[in-house]
């Protein structure tokens, strides 16, 4: 994707933070089987070059203005996660950001609340602007239109949020009905209503009526206002949250609540929690219009919808070929695929698992998932064959019985943990790079062509102390191979108290 030079937004108005919060939890069960809960939608790249995580931050990066700072980035995120959300923030190339690490999902409403408590640590009371990261925006200059309105609104104490002029009668997004001739200084409406994704009747009425948007889950909010309302709507989640909160430990880039305490937290939308109980109440809530090609990229229809289409309305990406092909979406992740004589389908290829779906059937793709997390011996709805890892990536190439083989990389000068196993035995080969090796009391080093044995229990680890990427064939025997079987003793990464993760 190129990115356009995006004029910056002055914000007239007093001296005030205003901190992005970008909720990037969840895990995309809808985009199967690109989307995994161990490498979510929020970290895909659809299209372009960035990930729908990048493209968030990005687009508020150039609000500027000498009256207003704009403040170090919340990225609220599951601690599965922490690395691909901080790799992926690396390469932005935009400075610091602070993470905030759920160490469960429980919703957007108490990810929202560990950054409110967050931003009014310094005793400062920033305007929070809350970004769900699984979206996709084609105009960013007039998200920043908007977004400007919505500051300088929203520091009268009023939440406000963006609405989306419906462009069809969509069942699967909530929806907004404003106040007809409540419009304020700055574009905003009084919010009479809101309505969780309607059916397809309900949804007509809504199109044609002219006073209904789309809900965007974009909002603007002072964080001190938010918690108020939490604990006015929903003083159980207030409490919880402050509870997690009270117990966080910080390491360095990572702030993680308590485990234990933050597993209590009522699991709510923060729609349902607080938004839907404002309107009618002493509590105000504005909605400005947004008019910018947004879209929730909730399933595959909605890809196609906002893709780049040929002129049969097609959206192919990868080694594709299509003969008389109509309005189908085919994504190939790693051999050609080819579709001849259809319409109105979804085909997406990964190197472990093809989808293909009727287009408009593309929310029933959750039910795969659900099948697969309900079978107990998939593995499929977890993890791609190639994983991302904090110091490079292994590609689990074939496995039967009793034998797995692996191609591992290894970034120049990181290093795995110092571990063991208890069920396997491990042939490491090198390919490129220079590998140095602990194992037992021994270490030593090995180049191009050379190999060495790890057996059944020994401690140890792999280092890459080149300049240049390690790649190494892993060879794995034993009467189990599961990613589970691995205990840590030491790591750079602060995992050695996750005795059974993944590598």
């Amino acid at each position: 994707m190129r990115y356009e030079k995006i004029t910056p937004i002055v914000i007239q108005s007093v001296s005030m933070k205003v901190t992005p919060v970008v909720l990037c939890g969840g895990s995309g069960s809808r985009l199967w089987p690109l989307s995994r809960s161990g490498f979510p939608k929020q970290f895909l790249v659809l299209s372009g070059s960035e990930s729908l995580f990048q493209q968030t931050l990005r687009r508020i990066l150039p609000v500027e203005s000498p009256e207003f700072q704009l403040s170090t980035p919340l990225i609220v995120t599951n601690e599965e996660h922490r690395f691909l959300a901080l790799e992926q923030f690396r390469e932005l190339d935009c400075g610091e950001a602070v993470f905030l690490l759920e160490p469960e999902g429980r919703n957007t409403a108490p990810a929202l609340t560990l950054a409110a408590l967050q931003a009014v640590e310094d005793g400062q009371d920033s305007l929070l602007v809350v970004m769900p990261a699984d979206q996709t925006i084609k105009n960013d200059q007039a998200f920043l239109e908007s977004l400007q309105k919505c500051l300088s609104a929203a520091q009268n104490g009023d939440i406000l949020t963006m609405g989306v002029k419906p462009t069809r009668p969509e069942t699967g997004f909530g929806y907004i009905k404003r106040v007809a001739n409540s419009i304020g200084k700055y574009g905003e409406y009084v919010v009479e209503t809101f309505t969780e994704k309607p059916n397809l009747e309900l949804a007509k009425l809504y199109m044609d009526g002219g006073d209904h948007a789309w809900n965007s889950g974009i909002f603007v909010v002072k964080a001190s206002k938010w918690l108020q309302l939490l604990q006015v709507f929903r003083p159980d989640i207030k409490k919880a949250a402050d509870l997690a909160w009270q117990s966080r430990v910080i390491d360095q880039k990572f702030i993680r609540p308590s485990k234990d305490l933050f597993g209590q937290i009522p699991s709510e939308s923060i729609d349902y929690a607080v938004m839907e109980k404002c309107p009618g109440s002493e509590f105000g809530v504005r909605m400005v219009p947004l008019d910018a090609g947004w879209n929730d990229l909730g399933a595959w229809e909605s890809v196609w919808l906002t893709a780049d289409k040929d002129a049969s309305g097609n959206v192919t990406q990868g080694d594709t070929f299509v003969v008389n092909t109509e309005n189908s979406l085919v994504f190939a992740s790693s051999r050609l695929v080819s579709l001849v004589g259809v319409r109105d389908l979804v085909v997406v290829e990964t190197p472990d698992a093809v989808l293909v779906a009727h287009r408009e059937s593309s929310q029933e793709v959750k039910k795969v998932v659900q099948n697969l997390e309900s079978d107990g011996k998939r593995y499929e709805h977890l993890l791609h064959r190639k994983v991302q890892r904090p110091w490079g990536w292994y590609d689990s190439l074939e496995e039967a019985d009793n034998f797995k083989v692996k191609r591992i990389l290894v970034n120049a000068g990181a290093s795995l943990s110092l571990q063991k196993h208890a069920h396997r035995a491990e042939h490491w080969i090198v390919v490129r790079g220079v590998a140095e090796v602990t194992c037992g009391d021994k270490r030593f080093t090995l180049v191009q062509n050379q190999s060495t044995y790890i057996p059944v229990g020994e401690l140890h680890r792999l280092t890459n102390t080149g300049n240049t990427p390690l790649e190494m064939i892993e060879v794995q025997s034993g009467t189990y191979l599961g990613e589970d079987d691995i205990v840590r003793v030491e790591d750079n990464y602060g995992r050695v108290q996750a005795e059974g993760d993944a590598p």
